[in-house]
C-alpha cells in the first residue's frame, strides 16, 4: 500500500531551519525586477553579490547605471532567487529559496558597507565610486523548495 500524503508533511520549523542557514550562506542571487517595455511590466533578471545583514535583510551594492538598478527607482517590488543546487548532479533536487520583497537604498550604508566588503573585499575598488550605492532588500515572504516534496511558504519572521 501506497503512504498517506500526511506522513509526507514537510516538517515546518526543520524547513524554516534549513531556509534561514541558505540564507545566511549566500554569496550570489538572482535579482527580479520590474522592467518597464512599452507600458507594460515584464521580469528582468540580474546576477548581484548579497549579504545577509543582522536585521534579517539582504545587503546589496548596486550601480545607479545599472538596469536593475533603474527599475527599482520606479517600482520597488523585487524578488530574489538564492541556488543552493550548485555541483549536485540533479540541481532539481537541491535547495533554493525565492524571496519577495522591497528593495531600497540603504539607510545604514557606512555598516552596510564594512559587512559587505568583508565577505567581498574586491568590492572596494568600485564601491566608493559616485553611482554605486547600497540598498537592502526587505524579506515580506518566502517560498523554500528543499527538494521533492519538502516545500514551505514562509513569512519574513521564518527566516528571522
Amino acid at each position: 500500500m501506497g503512504r498517506k500524503l500526511s506522513n509526507l508533511a514537510p516538517d515546518r520549523a526543520a524547513l524554516a531551519n534549513e531556509a534561514r542557514q541558505l540564507l545566511a550562506a549566500v554569496r550570489t542571487a538572482y535579482l527580479g525586477t520590474l522592467a518597464d517595455r512599452d507600458g507594460q511590466p515584464m521580469p528582468f533578471v540580474s546576477l548581484v553579490e548579497t549579504r545577509l545583514a543582522p536585521e534579517s535583510e539582504l545587503i546589496l551594492l548596486l550601480s545607479d547605471l545599472s538596469d536593475h538598478s533603474k527599475h527599482l527607482k520606479a517600482n520597488i517590488r523585487a524578488s530574489i532567487l538564492i541556488d543552493g543546487t550548485e555541483g549536485l548532479a540533479q540541481p532539481l533536487a537541491g535547495p533554493r529559496l525565492t524571496l519577495l520583497g522591497e528593495v531600497r537604498r540603504s539607510e545604514h550604508a557606512a555598516s552596510d558597507k564594512a559587512l559587505f566588503l568583508e565577505r567581498f573585499p574586491g568590492a572596494a575598488l568600485y564601491a566608493d565610486f559616485g553611482d554605486f550605492n547600497f540598498y537592502r532588500f526587505r524579506i515580506r515572504e518566502g517560498y523554500f523548495v528543499a527538494g521533492f516534496g519538502r516545500v514551505l511558504r514562509m513569512d519574513a519572521a521564518d527566516l528571522k
